[in-house]
Protein backbone atom coordinates (compact mmCIF):
# COMPACT_ATOMS: atom_id res chain seq x y z
CA UNK A 1 0.00 0.00 0.00
CA UNK A 2 1.49 3.33 -1.09
CA UNK A 3 1.33 6.49 0.98
CA UNK A 4 -2.06 8.15 1.34
CA UNK A 5 -2.80 11.84 1.17
CA UNK A 6 -4.69 13.49 4.03
CA UNK A 7 -8.03 13.58 2.18
CA UNK A 8 -7.69 9.92 1.15
CA UNK A 9 -6.92 8.90 4.73
CA UNK A 10 -9.87 10.93 6.02
CA UNK A 11 -12.21 9.34 3.50
CA UNK A 12 -11.11 5.81 4.45
CA UNK A 13 -11.80 6.64 8.10
CA UNK A 14 -15.24 7.98 7.20
CA UNK A 15 -16.47 5.00 5.17
CA UNK A 16 -17.69 1.75 6.68
CA UNK A 17 -15.43 -0.86 5.02
CA UNK A 18 -18.18 -3.49 4.93
CA UNK A 19 -21.09 -1.42 3.60
CA UNK A 20 -19.49 1.71 2.17
CA UNK A 21 -21.86 3.90 4.20
CA UNK A 22 -20.54 7.19 5.55
CA UNK A 23 -20.12 7.51 9.30
CA UNK A 24 -20.98 11.23 9.22
CA UNK A 25 -23.01 13.81 7.35
CA UNK A 26 -22.06 13.73 3.67
CA UNK A 27 -21.81 17.51 3.23
CA UNK A 28 -19.62 17.80 6.31
CA UNK A 29 -17.39 15.02 4.99
CA UNK A 30 -17.07 16.82 1.66
CA UNK A 31 -16.01 20.01 3.44
CA UNK A 32 -13.49 17.97 5.43
CA UNK A 33 -12.01 16.39 2.31
CA UNK A 34 -11.63 19.77 0.62
CA UNK A 35 -9.96 21.22 3.70
CA UNK A 36 -7.68 18.19 3.99
CA UNK A 37 -6.70 18.61 0.33
CA UNK A 38 -5.62 22.20 1.02
CA UNK A 39 -3.71 21.10 4.13
CA UNK A 40 -1.94 18.41 2.09
CA UNK A 41 -0.86 21.01 -0.46
CA UNK A 42 0.42 23.25 2.33
CA UNK A 43 2.47 20.37 3.78
CA UNK A 44 3.96 19.82 0.32
CA UNK A 45 4.90 23.51 0.10
CA UNK A 46 2.51 24.27 -2.77
CA UNK A 47 0.14 26.71 -1.03
CA UNK A 48 0.21 29.14 1.88
CA UNK A 49 -2.57 30.68 3.95
CA UNK A 50 -2.85 34.23 5.25
CA UNK A 51 -5.91 35.94 6.74
CA UNK A 52 -8.24 33.21 5.55
CA UNK A 53 -7.01 33.17 1.95
CA UNK A 54 -5.04 30.37 0.32
CA UNK A 55 -2.51 31.22 -2.37
CA UNK A 56 -0.42 29.01 -4.65
CA UNK A 57 3.25 29.64 -3.86
CA UNK A 58 4.74 26.79 -5.89
CA UNK A 59 2.79 25.72 -9.01
CA UNK A 60 5.07 22.72 -9.68
CA UNK A 61 2.71 19.69 -9.80
CA UNK A 62 3.18 17.25 -6.88
CA UNK A 63 4.03 13.63 -7.65
CA UNK A 64 0.72 12.45 -6.21
CA UNK A 65 -1.88 12.70 -9.02
CA UNK A 66 -4.73 13.62 -6.65
CA UNK A 67 -2.78 16.53 -5.17
CA UNK A 68 -1.68 17.57 -8.66
CA UNK A 69 -5.30 17.75 -9.86
CA UNK A 70 -6.40 19.80 -6.87
CA UNK A 71 -3.45 22.18 -7.19
CA UNK A 72 -4.28 22.70 -10.87
CA UNK A 73 -7.82 23.73 -9.90
CA UNK A 74 -6.54 26.65 -7.80
CA UNK A 75 -5.96 30.06 -9.43
CA UNK A 76 -2.38 30.97 -10.27
CA UNK A 77 -0.89 33.74 -8.12
CA UNK A 78 -1.30 37.22 -9.58
CA UNK A 79 1.49 38.89 -7.62
CA UNK A 80 -0.90 41.12 -5.69
CA UNK A 81 -1.06 41.18 -1.91
CA UNK A 82 -4.81 41.86 -1.92
CA UNK A 83 -7.52 39.61 -3.29
CA UNK A 84 -5.10 36.91 -4.40
CA UNK A 85 -5.86 33.20 -4.00
CA UNK A 86 -9.13 31.72 -2.73
CA UNK A 87 -11.12 32.24 0.46
CA UNK A 88 -10.54 29.01 2.41
CA UNK A 89 -14.05 28.54 3.85
CA UNK A 90 -15.81 29.43 0.60
CA UNK A 91 -13.54 27.13 -1.40
CA UNK A 92 -14.19 24.28 1.03
CA UNK A 93 -17.95 24.75 0.66
CA UNK A 94 -17.96 25.16 -3.11
CA UNK A 95 -15.57 22.35 -4.11
CA UNK A 96 -16.18 19.69 -1.47
CA UNK A 97 -18.29 17.51 -3.73
CA UNK A 98 -15.72 17.55 -6.54
CA UNK A 99 -12.91 16.72 -4.11
CA UNK A 100 -14.92 13.79 -2.75
CA UNK A 101 -15.46 12.48 -6.28
CA UNK A 102 -11.74 12.80 -7.03
CA UNK A 103 -10.78 10.98 -3.83
CA UNK A 104 -13.24 8.15 -4.51
CA UNK A 105 -12.00 7.84 -8.09
CA UNK A 106 -8.36 7.65 -7.01
CA UNK A 107 -9.00 5.18 -4.16
CA UNK A 108 -10.98 2.90 -6.49
CA UNK A 109 -8.17 3.14 -9.04
CA UNK A 110 -5.59 2.26 -6.39
CA UNK A 111 -7.56 -0.81 -5.29
CA UNK A 112 -8.54 0.52 -1.87
CA UNK A 113 -12.28 0.74 -2.57
CA UNK A 114 -14.73 -0.88 -4.96
CA UNK A 115 -17.93 0.52 -6.46
CA UNK A 116 -21.33 -1.00 -5.70
CA UNK A 117 -24.26 0.39 -7.69
CA UNK A 118 -27.64 0.18 -5.97
CA UNK A 119 -31.10 1.57 -6.70
CA UNK A 120 -33.25 3.70 -4.44
CA UNK A 121 -36.89 2.51 -4.60
CA UNK A 122 -35.71 0.19 -7.35
CA UNK A 123 -35.41 3.14 -9.74
CA UNK A 124 -32.72 5.69 -8.94
CA UNK A 125 -29.11 4.47 -9.06
CA UNK A 126 -26.57 5.46 -6.44
CA UNK A 127 -23.12 4.23 -5.47
CA UNK A 128 -21.57 2.82 -2.33
CA UNK A 129 -17.82 2.40 -1.81
CA UNK A 130 -16.95 -0.53 0.49
CA UNK A 131 -13.40 -1.77 0.95
CA UNK A 132 -11.87 -3.75 -1.90
CA UNK A 133 -10.20 -7.14 -1.48
CA UNK A 134 -7.06 -5.44 -0.16
CA UNK A 135 -8.17 -3.76 3.07
CA UNK A 136 -6.78 -0.23 3.41
CA UNK A 137 -9.45 0.92 5.87
CA UNK A 138 -8.41 -1.18 8.87
CA UNK A 139 -4.77 -0.02 8.70
CA UNK A 140 -6.00 3.59 8.44
CA UNK A 141 -8.15 3.10 11.53
CA UNK A 142 -5.22 1.42 13.30
CA UNK A 143 -2.90 4.34 12.53
CA UNK A 144 -5.49 6.77 13.86
CA UNK A 145 -5.92 4.85 17.11
CA UNK A 146 -2.14 4.53 17.48
CA UNK A 147 -1.69 8.28 16.99
CA UNK A 148 -4.52 9.00 19.41
CA UNK A 149 -2.91 6.78 22.05
CA UNK A 150 0.37 8.66 21.56
CA UNK A 151 -1.38 12.02 21.87
CA UNK A 152 -1.20 12.85 18.14
CA UNK A 153 2.58 13.44 18.23
CA UNK A 154 3.14 14.99 14.78
CA UNK A 155 1.45 17.69 12.74
CA UNK A 156 -0.03 15.30 10.17
CA UNK A 157 -1.77 13.22 12.85
CA UNK A 158 -2.98 16.39 14.58
CA UNK A 159 -4.42 17.67 11.31
CA UNK A 160 -6.22 14.39 10.70
CA UNK A 161 -7.63 14.44 14.24
CA UNK A 162 -8.74 18.05 13.77
CA UNK A 163 -10.56 17.22 10.54
CA UNK A 164 -12.34 14.22 12.09
CA UNK A 165 -13.45 16.50 14.92
CA UNK A 166 -14.61 19.31 12.64
CA UNK A 167 -16.93 16.99 10.69
CA UNK A 168 -18.24 14.97 13.64
CA UNK A 169 -16.32 11.79 12.79
CA UNK A 170 -14.13 11.67 15.90
CA UNK A 171 -17.11 10.65 18.05
CA UNK A 172 -17.40 7.50 15.89
CA UNK A 173 -13.67 6.78 15.92
CA UNK A 174 -13.32 7.49 19.64
CA UNK A 175 -16.76 6.96 21.23
CA UNK A 176 -15.57 6.64 24.82
CA UNK A 177 -13.55 9.83 25.02
CA UNK A 178 -13.63 12.04 28.10
CA UNK A 179 -14.69 15.70 28.17
CA UNK A 180 -11.01 16.61 28.56
CA UNK A 181 -10.12 14.65 25.41
CA UNK A 182 -13.01 16.29 23.54
CA UNK A 183 -11.76 19.70 24.62
CA UNK A 184 -8.25 18.90 23.42
CA UNK A 185 -9.61 17.91 20.01
CA UNK A 186 -11.58 21.14 19.73
CA UNK A 187 -8.37 23.05 20.47
CA UNK A 188 -6.67 21.21 17.60
CA UNK A 189 -9.40 22.44 15.24
CA UNK A 190 -8.77 26.05 16.18
CA UNK A 191 -4.99 25.77 15.98
CA UNK A 192 -4.94 24.93 12.26
CA UNK A 193 -6.48 27.15 9.58
CA UNK A 194 -7.74 24.35 7.29
CA UNK A 195 -9.70 22.37 9.92
CA UNK A 196 -10.99 25.66 11.29
CA UNK A 197 -12.27 26.63 7.83
CA UNK A 198 -14.09 23.28 7.72
CA UNK A 199 -15.47 23.86 11.21
CA UNK A 200 -16.84 27.24 10.12
CA UNK A 201 -18.41 25.72 6.99
CA UNK A 202 -20.14 23.06 9.10
CA UNK A 203 -21.26 25.72 11.57
CA UNK A 204 -22.73 27.75 8.71
CA UNK A 205 -24.74 24.71 7.57
CA UNK A 206 -26.02 24.11 11.08
CA UNK A 207 -27.02 27.74 11.47
CA UNK A 208 -28.88 27.70 8.15
CA UNK A 209 -30.62 24.46 9.13
CA UNK A 210 -31.70 25.94 12.46
CA UNK A 211 -33.12 29.03 10.75
CA UNK A 212 -34.98 26.83 8.26
CA UNK A 213 -36.50 24.73 11.03
CA UNK A 214 -37.38 27.86 13.00
CA UNK A 215 -39.19 29.24 9.96
CA UNK A 216 -41.17 26.03 9.64
CA UNK A 217 -39.09 24.49 6.87
CA UNK A 218 -37.78 20.95 6.83
CA UNK A 219 -34.21 19.72 7.02
CA UNK A 220 -32.83 16.28 6.31
CA UNK A 221 -30.02 16.70 8.88
CA UNK A 222 -28.20 13.55 7.89
CA UNK A 223 -25.73 12.45 10.53
CA UNK A 224 -23.27 13.92 12.96
CA UNK A 225 -21.84 17.37 12.84
CA UNK A 226 -18.70 19.05 14.00
CA UNK A 227 -17.84 18.56 17.65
Amino acid sequence: MSELTLPEELLLLALDPATGRRHCNRSYLQYGLAGAALAELEIQGRVAEARGRVTVVNPLPPQNPLSAQILASLPAPRGSRFGDGVHARRWVRSTGRQVEELCLHHLVGRGALRVETRRFLGLFPYHRYPAASEDWSSPARGRYVQSMTAGFPDRRSRLLAAFTTAIGLSRVLHPGRTWRESGALRILVREEWAPYAVHRAVKQDKRSSSISVGDGGGSDGGGGGGD
